[in-house]
Protein backbone atom coordinates (compact mmCIF):
# COMPACT_ATOMS: atom_id res chain seq x y z
CA UNK A 1 0.00 0.00 0.00
CA UNK A 2 1.28 3.76 -0.63
CA UNK A 3 2.92 4.87 2.39
CA UNK A 4 1.02 8.12 2.63
CA UNK A 5 -2.31 6.00 2.12
CA UNK A 6 -1.36 3.46 4.95
CA UNK A 7 -0.82 6.66 7.39
CA UNK A 8 -4.48 8.10 6.71
CA UNK A 9 -5.78 4.70 7.26
CA UNK A 10 -4.07 4.08 10.41
CA UNK A 11 -5.33 6.96 12.09
CA UNK A 12 -8.44 6.77 13.22
CA UNK A 13 -7.63 3.52 14.91
CA UNK A 14 -4.42 5.65 16.37
CA UNK A 15 -6.67 8.08 17.68
CA UNK A 16 -8.96 5.70 19.14
CA UNK A 17 -6.18 3.50 20.89
CA UNK A 18 -3.38 5.59 21.52
CA UNK A 19 -2.11 8.14 23.85
CA UNK A 20 -2.42 11.42 21.79
CA UNK A 21 1.05 13.85 21.36
CA UNK A 22 3.13 11.09 23.31
CA UNK A 23 5.32 8.87 21.54
CA UNK A 24 8.74 6.50 22.24
CA UNK A 25 12.07 7.02 20.36
CA UNK A 26 14.62 3.80 20.63
CA UNK A 27 17.79 4.07 20.46
CA UNK A 28 18.96 0.28 20.21
CA UNK A 29 22.88 -0.59 20.74
CA UNK A 30 24.55 -3.79 19.84
CA UNK A 31 28.25 -4.97 19.47
CA UNK A 32 29.48 -7.16 16.31
CA UNK A 33 32.89 -7.21 14.33
CA UNK A 34 34.64 -4.77 17.29
CA UNK A 35 32.30 -1.68 16.68
CA UNK A 36 29.20 -0.31 18.09
CA UNK A 37 26.17 -0.66 16.05
CA UNK A 38 22.54 0.99 16.08
CA UNK A 39 19.73 -0.40 14.92
CA UNK A 40 17.94 1.74 12.21
CA UNK A 41 14.93 1.44 10.03
CA UNK A 42 14.02 3.01 6.38
CA UNK A 43 10.21 4.48 6.28
CA UNK A 44 8.58 3.36 3.03
CA UNK A 45 9.13 5.91 -0.12
CA UNK A 46 11.39 7.81 2.54
CA UNK A 47 15.22 9.14 1.94
CA UNK A 48 16.26 9.03 5.49
CA UNK A 49 16.80 6.89 7.90
CA UNK A 50 15.08 6.37 11.40
CA UNK A 51 15.05 5.06 15.07
CA UNK A 52 12.40 2.23 15.65
CA UNK A 53 9.60 3.93 18.08
CA UNK A 54 5.83 3.92 18.38
CA UNK A 55 3.27 5.78 20.49
CA UNK A 56 1.53 4.37 24.42
CA UNK A 57 -1.90 2.37 24.22
CA UNK A 58 -4.42 4.76 26.38
CA UNK A 59 -4.36 1.67 29.09
CA UNK A 60 -0.60 1.20 29.11
CA UNK A 61 2.34 2.23 30.96
CA UNK A 62 5.09 4.06 29.51
CA UNK A 63 8.18 1.48 30.05
CA UNK A 64 5.91 -1.66 28.97
CA UNK A 65 5.09 0.30 25.66
CA UNK A 66 9.04 0.80 25.19
CA UNK A 67 9.21 -3.13 26.16
CA UNK A 68 6.49 -3.81 23.66
CA UNK A 69 8.23 -2.06 20.36
CA UNK A 70 11.68 -3.42 21.14
CA UNK A 71 10.15 -6.22 20.97
CA UNK A 72 8.32 -5.97 17.91
CA UNK A 73 11.56 -4.71 16.34
CA UNK A 74 14.01 -7.11 17.51
CA UNK A 75 11.75 -10.23 18.19
CA UNK A 76 13.19 -10.44 22.10
CA UNK A 77 12.04 -8.84 25.43
CA UNK A 78 15.12 -9.77 26.62
CA UNK A 79 17.03 -6.52 25.99
CA UNK A 80 18.24 -3.81 28.97
CA UNK A 81 16.63 -0.69 28.91
CA UNK A 82 16.71 2.67 30.15
CA UNK A 83 14.82 5.88 29.82
CA UNK A 84 17.46 8.49 28.82
CA UNK A 85 15.69 12.15 27.75
CA UNK A 86 12.51 13.78 26.57
CA UNK A 87 12.43 15.54 23.73
CA UNK A 88 9.63 18.14 23.00
CA UNK A 89 10.99 20.92 20.67
CA UNK A 90 8.51 22.32 18.38
CA UNK A 91 8.04 20.90 15.20
CA UNK A 92 10.53 18.25 15.55
CA UNK A 93 8.09 15.97 13.85
CA UNK A 94 5.70 17.86 12.57
CA UNK A 95 7.51 19.14 9.34
CA UNK A 96 7.46 15.56 8.11
CA UNK A 97 4.29 15.28 7.01
CA UNK A 98 3.45 18.84 5.56
CA UNK A 99 1.46 17.55 2.56
CA UNK A 100 -1.17 15.66 4.83
CA UNK A 101 -4.45 16.96 6.60
CA UNK A 102 -3.87 18.36 9.93
CA UNK A 103 -6.14 15.63 11.79
CA UNK A 104 -3.58 12.90 10.57
CA UNK A 105 -2.72 11.20 13.89
CA UNK A 106 0.92 11.37 13.22
CA UNK A 107 1.26 15.43 11.95
CA UNK A 108 0.76 16.28 15.55
CA UNK A 109 3.04 17.73 17.86
CA UNK A 110 4.51 14.52 20.16
CA UNK A 111 6.97 14.93 23.03
CA UNK A 112 9.18 11.56 22.48
CA UNK A 113 10.55 9.65 25.78
CA UNK A 114 14.02 8.44 24.21
CA UNK A 115 15.15 5.18 25.62
CA UNK A 116 18.27 3.12 25.11
CA UNK A 117 18.33 -0.72 24.85
CA UNK A 118 21.19 -2.77 24.95
CA UNK A 119 21.01 -6.12 22.74
CA UNK A 120 23.19 -8.67 22.49
CA UNK A 121 23.73 -9.15 18.52
CA UNK A 122 22.83 -12.70 18.14
CA UNK A 123 19.63 -13.18 19.72
CA UNK A 124 18.03 -9.92 17.78
CA UNK A 125 15.44 -11.18 14.94
CA UNK A 126 15.11 -7.98 12.18
CA UNK A 127 11.54 -7.19 11.66
CA UNK A 128 10.62 -5.44 9.49
CA UNK A 129 7.10 -4.24 9.59
CA UNK A 130 4.27 -2.25 7.29
CA UNK A 131 5.73 1.16 7.68
CA UNK A 132 9.31 0.32 6.63
CA UNK A 133 11.23 -1.08 3.49
CA UNK A 134 14.45 -2.08 5.37
CA UNK A 135 15.33 -2.67 9.51
CA UNK A 136 19.33 -2.74 9.75
CA UNK A 137 22.06 -2.65 12.16
CA UNK A 138 24.85 0.38 11.54
CA UNK A 139 28.03 0.78 12.89
CA UNK A 140 28.25 4.27 14.78
CA UNK A 141 31.21 5.05 12.31
CA UNK A 142 29.02 4.62 9.37
CA UNK A 143 25.25 6.28 9.82
CA UNK A 144 23.02 7.21 7.48
CA UNK A 145 21.34 10.61 7.49
CA UNK A 146 18.12 10.70 9.74
CA UNK A 147 15.14 11.84 9.21
CA UNK A 148 13.35 14.31 11.76
CA UNK A 149 15.26 15.00 15.45
CA UNK A 150 16.32 11.51 15.11
CA UNK A 151 19.96 12.25 14.90
CA UNK A 152 19.88 14.26 18.38
CA UNK A 153 18.21 11.50 19.82
CA UNK A 154 20.97 9.19 18.57
CA UNK A 155 23.20 11.91 19.57
CA UNK A 156 22.08 12.18 23.11
CA UNK A 157 21.78 8.10 23.90
CA UNK A 158 25.53 7.91 23.16
CA UNK A 159 26.56 10.26 25.15
CA UNK A 160 24.40 9.08 27.64
CA UNK A 161 25.77 5.40 27.07
CA UNK A 162 29.09 6.77 28.09
CA UNK A 163 28.57 8.98 31.06
CA UNK A 164 26.84 5.09 32.27
CA UNK A 165 29.21 3.30 31.34
CA UNK A 166 31.11 3.06 35.40
CA UNK A 167 27.44 2.98 36.75
CA UNK A 168 25.55 0.31 34.57
CA UNK A 169 26.20 -3.53 33.19
CA UNK A 170 26.84 -2.08 29.51
CA UNK A 171 29.34 -4.60 29.09
CA UNK A 172 27.57 -7.37 30.47
CA UNK A 173 24.48 -6.46 27.97
CA UNK A 174 26.57 -6.13 24.62
CA UNK A 175 28.81 -8.84 24.38
CA UNK A 176 28.44 -12.50 24.52
CA UNK A 177 28.90 -14.72 27.36
CA UNK A 178 32.13 -15.79 26.56
CA UNK A 179 34.75 -12.69 25.44
CA UNK A 180 37.71 -11.71 25.13
CA UNK A 181 39.68 -8.97 26.37
CA UNK A 182 40.91 -7.35 23.19
CA UNK A 183 36.89 -7.73 22.06
CA UNK A 184 35.73 -5.80 25.95
CA UNK A 185 38.55 -2.93 25.18
CA UNK A 186 37.01 -2.45 21.62
CA UNK A 187 33.47 -2.51 23.13
CA UNK A 188 34.97 0.32 25.36
CA UNK A 189 36.45 2.28 22.57
CA UNK A 190 33.85 2.16 20.87
CA UNK A 191 31.55 3.77 23.10
CA UNK A 192 34.24 6.20 24.43
CA UNK A 193 35.46 6.82 20.59
CA UNK A 194 39.26 6.95 21.47
CA UNK A 195 42.17 4.61 21.75
CA UNK A 196 42.82 2.57 25.30
CA UNK A 197 46.50 1.64 25.87
CA UNK A 198 46.09 -1.88 26.05
CA UNK A 199 47.88 -2.63 29.23
CA UNK A 200 46.50 0.24 30.84
CA UNK A 201 42.76 -1.25 30.08
CA UNK A 202 43.67 -5.11 31.20
CA UNK A 203 45.12 -3.85 34.86
CA UNK A 204 42.39 -1.06 35.71
CA UNK A 205 39.28 -4.23 34.35
CA UNK A 206 41.27 -6.77 36.07
CA UNK A 207 41.76 -4.72 39.32
CA UNK A 208 37.98 -4.34 39.11
CA UNK A 209 37.79 -8.13 39.62
CA UNK A 210 34.86 -8.16 37.99
CA UNK A 211 35.57 -11.01 35.40
CA UNK A 212 36.03 -14.65 35.24
CA UNK A 213 38.82 -16.17 33.46
CA UNK A 214 37.40 -19.08 31.90
CA UNK A 215 40.02 -22.42 31.15
CA UNK A 216 39.55 -22.31 27.13
CA UNK A 217 40.31 -19.67 24.83
CA UNK A 218 38.97 -18.42 21.36
CA UNK A 219 40.22 -20.72 18.79
CA UNK A 220 41.42 -20.03 14.72
CA UNK A 221 43.66 -16.99 14.00
CA UNK A 222 47.29 -16.86 12.76
CA UNK A 223 48.16 -15.73 16.20
CA UNK A 224 47.96 -17.25 19.85
CA UNK A 225 44.57 -17.91 20.92
CA UNK A 226 43.10 -15.43 22.99
CA UNK A 227 42.09 -16.71 26.94
CA UNK A 228 37.89 -15.80 27.41
CA UNK A 229 36.81 -14.31 29.88
CA UNK A 230 33.17 -14.06 30.83
CA UNK A 231 31.57 -11.42 33.78
CA UNK A 232 31.13 -12.17 37.23
CA UNK A 233 27.49 -11.13 37.64
CA UNK A 234 27.33 -10.87 41.53
CA UNK A 235 30.31 -8.79 41.50
CA UNK A 236 30.44 -6.82 38.95
CA UNK A 237 26.69 -5.73 40.34
CA UNK A 238 27.88 -4.78 43.65
CA UNK A 239 31.15 -2.88 41.94
CA UNK A 240 28.46 -0.57 39.71
CA UNK A 241 26.76 0.33 42.98
CA UNK A 242 29.98 1.76 43.94
CA UNK A 243 30.77 3.65 40.59
CA UNK A 244 33.64 1.86 38.72
CA UNK A 245 36.41 4.29 39.77
CA UNK A 246 38.42 6.28 37.79
CA UNK A 247 38.25 7.74 33.84
CA UNK A 248 39.08 6.12 30.47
Amino acid sequence: MEFKKLLEKRSADHWKNFIPTLSIDCVIFSFHNSKLQVLVLKMKEQEHWGLPGGYVKKEENVDDAAIRILKDRTGTENIYLQQFYTFGNLKRSESAFEDYSDDLWHKQRFVSIGYYALAEYNDVSLVVDEYSDSVEWKSIEDLPDFMMDHKTIFDKALVTLREQLNNHPIGYNLLPEKFTMPELQKLYEGILDKKLNRGNFYRKILRYDILNKLDESRKGGAHKSPDLYSFDLKKYNAALKEGLQGNW
